[in-house]
């Protein structure tokens, strides 16, 4: 498996895969918003709460089908993996529901591309042979003027803390997570630590949800189907991410999220009807997808060579 995941093809397509399912996040969750008329912040952390416990659920099913065993984690790990289960899907999507109520899809998406540079700026500092350079400092300068351009009106129009400001949270947290995910992928299988971080991070999103006064109610065979679909967004992309970074350098895995915003801007056009054809927006995406390119230039070569 290790040999598998380092071949540059291989990597190239399972990112890509991931990067795309997390893409079409951002109108699922706008869709689900309106077909189960979630309004309040309870209702929308409740929401995700579902959404990330029914993810673990699967993810921890499968991984038993899978290695004929019921998957355990060593007692020394858990304190590391119920961390990244709040960081990355508690506090993660606490501030991502919350802003995705306040932004358009296309907005969303294009903001929280940003997490690939966090992640190669911490990287930096604490993995070790993933030092930065000016090739890489130029890519995240590009990449941010992308972020700050979408956010001088270009699509929704200004800034505010609950909307733009809590996706920007939102990716500094996955960005933090993506390296801390790296320092702890020793400590069990990718689809036991996806299984369990995701138990306990939805799990105190159902109960933050519940406390907050939140109600999800109304569902039906369509918005069933949406909610199993996000559910498994989460289940496969966690689990593909999580082995990715194990065997992979963090810049090698993060430089792949440029595809996240085309994605997220192209479904929610289709599917929210959004307008994005503006040259401010489309500057702003070519900003954020070229910096993240830029990045790790040679890797992105190496990559495509060999898709």
């Amino acid at each position: 498996m290790e040999k598998i995941l380092k071949k540059p093809s291989v990597r190239c397509i399972l990112a890509i895969l991931c990067c795309a399912l997390w893409g079409s996040a951002f109108p699922c969750v706008k869709t689900g918003y309106e077909w189960l008329r979630i309004e309040t912040v309870g209702s929308q952390i409740l929401f995700a709460g579902y959404r990330f416990f029914l993810a673990g659920i699967i993810t921890f099913a499968v991984a038993c089908v899978l290695e004929k065993r019921i998957i355990t984690i060593k007692k020394p790990s858990i304190p590391h993996i119920m961390g990244i289960g709040f960081l990355q899907t508690t506090v993660q999507y606490v501030c991502f529901y919350i802003g995705m109520s306040h932004v358009t899809g296309t907005k969303g998406s294009i903001i929280n591309a940003s997490s690939a540079f966090i992640s190669i700026l911490l990287a930096h500092f604490v993995i070790k042979g993933e030092r930065m350079s000016w090739k890489k400092g130029a890519g995240c300068l590009l990449g941010f003027a992308g972020v700050v351009m979408i956010n001088l009106g270009g699509i929704g129009g200004g800034f505010s803390f609950m909307g733009e400001g809590m996706i920007i949270i939102c990716t500094t947290v996955y960005g933090v997570s993506s390296v801390l995910m790296k320092l702890i992928a020793h400590r069990g299988t990718p689809m036991a630590i996806t299984a369990y971080q995701l138990l306990f991070g939805g799990f105190l999103l159902v109960v933050i949800g519940l406390l907050a006064g939140g109600r999800v109610t109304g569902f039906d065979m369509k918005s069933v189907v949406l909610l199993i679909y996000m559910a498994l967004i989460s289940a496969i992309g966690f689990s593909i991410w999580t082995a990715l970074l194990k065997y992979n350098p963090v810049g090698k895995v993060a430089i792949f999220g440029f595809s996240i915003p085309v994605f997220g801007v192209l479904l929610s056009a289709i599917f929210l009807g959004e307008h994005f054809w503006s040259l401010k927006n489309l500057s702003a995406l070519i900003c954020v997808s070229v910096g993240i390119i830029i990045v790790n230039l040679p890797e992105v070569k190496e990559a495509v060579s060999d898709c």
